[in-house]
């Protein structure tokens, strides 16, 4: 596998792509409210990431092998619905719960970011559900450092969500980013510790845990795109993209509206 380790000015680079995709998200809040439809949230976007930021939507026409283009600028995951969700005219309604994936290109570098939005008043399940799946993404991060391998991130995820009686998606998983969309290593978010590659500094990949609240296997739908749980049980997921540093690692993704990290990584 063939890792492109970042230079300082690479990621401070991707350091401004991560920015403007985290602030399309606290912009977005908002507009998620019961009514709203996600062809409205992906014209929004679309709309601010063109002529205000001055970047490129990704996922716009993205195509990778195997894919017919993907025809909108962001990806709108509701409910059961696990991943790469096609933004439509079906109306939110109280009590959905949709992930908004935001992928921005900035002179080159991109920046891939998504959070749990929880419509209206959000039932306790469905709630507890998107809090595991955002605590489990950061239970991922916590190891990334300079020595730890990638089967480290995915053992810490997957024995934190499965112990609350949940389950991982393993269909898909993190990746490389830069100045490519998806590239390698690739960041399964399950595994045994000890294994896969060894992190190094310059090292950046995305962290995006899809977790289900029943069982973990999953189905394509007709679009060629959308990925549902199987037994329709609600699905959560949030990414970071996260950079290896000489002592730890670094959040790319931030911005003034982040949610804040859970009290067990600032403590």
């Amino acid at each position: 596998m063939t890792i492109t380790i970042k230079s300082a000015a690479d990621i401070e680079g991707m350091r401004v792509a991560g920015r403007l995709t985290s602030e399309v998200l606290d912009m977005l809040v908002e507009h998620v409210k019961p009514g709203v439809t996600t062809e409205q949230l992906d014209k929004i976007c679309h709309d601010y990431i063109v002529h205000e930021q001055k970047a490129i939507p990704a996922p716009l026409n993205y195509a990778p092998n195997g894919y017919k283009p993907y025809p909108k600028s962001i990806c709108a995951s509701i409910n059961h619905q696990v991943c790469h969700g096609i933004p439509n005219d079906r109306p939110l309604k109280n009590g959905d719960i949709v992930n908004l994936d935001i992928t921005v290109i900035k002179d080159g570098w991109h920046g891939d970011s998504s959070r749990m939005f929880i419509v209206g008043e959000g039932s306790i399940a469905a709630k507890r559900l998107c809090a595991i799946t955002y605590d489990a993404m950061w239970k991922g991060i916590q190891k990334v450092k300079p020595g730890a391998r990638l089967g480290d991130i995915g053992h810490a995820i997957q024995t934190f969500a499965e112990n609350q009686g949940f389950s991982i998606v393993r269909e898909f998983c993190g990746h490389g980013i830069g100045r490519g969309f998806h590239e390698e290593p690739q960041v399964m978010h399950y595994g045994r510790p000890g294994t896969m590659e060894e992190l190094v500094p310059g090292m950046v990949f995305t962290i995006e845990p899809m977790i289900n609240a029943g069982r973990r296997e999953i189905k394509e739908m007709g679009d060629g795109w959308t990925i549902v749980t199987k037994d329709r049980s609600l699905s959560a997921q949030w990414e970071h993209t996260v950079a290896v540093t000489e002592t730890g690692y670094e959040i790319l993704t931030t911005s003034a509206g982040c949610p804040p990290p859970p009290a067990f990584i600032t403590a």
